[in-house]
């Protein structure tokens, strides 16, 4: 099935990256949320980046019109009758995701695939909903999606080779990403299974006292080679967002993870120190 129109479902944080790599590989793309205002925002988040790009010139100022030309905002979640696949990026709730995909399952055509942008929740349990479980699938991408490389496909356990495949080449060929495919249904999938320790350990030594979130960011930066520290990474990523992943990674994985989230984690997200998004997290940003 040749894929011409891609549905986007929440253009915040994530959602909003995912639209733009979609409309600058030349997809028409339906941008849906909830209400005009966050769908109005997540658009001029689109439009800065473009007009850095086109500061840097990296591309032109044709390019970034012919990008915002293709994307079609709305709150109505009707339009996405018209994609020929469909990535969902809402926050990470399964009832709310399992509601989702009951609406996707009959407002698209049968043949059209269904897939999540989760970070950790359970593609087989989303898909269950569905009257088309194989044709659900995880694609997951990384904060900012323009330009990190990677997007997880993930085979939830009623996911077809075919599905698997269109999914795996939109993101190659059309979206000009690279992939790794994750053959099991597993909590956190590659990534953040193997991230989050790191992440959880580097907080337990600062709330321990052995060194500040600068001097723990500036040793794994010096000593790892890594472009940031954890707590700049989280901060990135959104406090909320992490504290999702987390949590529902120590929910899921039991005994198998034995790290425990954070307090001052916790503390962060219920003062709305939600890192670069609301100007402070581990860290102060100036606007």
């Amino acid at each position: 099935m040749e894929i011409k129109t891609v549905g986007v479902l929440g253009v915040g944080v994530m959602g909003h990256g995912i639209v733009q790599v979609a409309a600058q590989n030349g997809y028409d793309v339906i941008a849906v949320d909830v209400s005009d205002e966050i769908v109005q925002k997540g658009l001029k988040e689109i439009e800065g980046n473009l007009d850095r790009l086109v500061t840097k010139e990296k591309i032109t100022q044709a390019d970034k019109d012919a990008t915002m030309g293709r994307i079609k905002p709305t709150a109505d979640i009707s339009a996405l009758t018209k994609t020929d696949y469909v990535v969902e990026a809402i926050f990470e709730d399964m009832e709310l995701k399992r509601r989702i995909f009951q609406d996707l399952d009959q407002l698209t055509r049968p043949e059209v695939v269904l897939s999540s942008n989760t970070s950790t929740l359970s593609i087989t349990e989303i898909a269950a909903v569905t009257k088309r479980p194989d044709k659900v699938v995880g694609m997951h991408f990384f904060n900012p999606a323009p330009v990190m490389r990677l997007v997880e496909v993930i085979r939830g356990y009623m996911a077809s080779d075919e599905t698997v495949a269109i999914s795996k080449e939109l993101a190659e060929k059309g979206f000009k990403k690279g992939t790794v495919v994750v053959k099991k249904d597993t909590p956190g999938y590659i990534v953040n299974r193997a991230i989050v320790p790191y992440i959880i350990e580097a907080m337990r030594m600062y709330e321990e006292g052995v060194a500040s979130p600068e001097d723990i960011d500036k040793a794994i930066k010096l000593g790892v080679n890594f472009p940031m520290g954890p707590f700049e990474l989280m901060d990135l990523m959104g406090n909320d967002t992490n504290l999702d992943v987390f949590s529902s990674l120590e929910r899921e994985l039991g005994k198998e993870f034995t790290f425990q989230v954070s307090y001052t984690l916790k503390a962060l997200v219920k003062t709305r120190k939600l890192g670069r998004k609301t100007g402070e997290g581990w860290y102060k940003y100036e606007k």
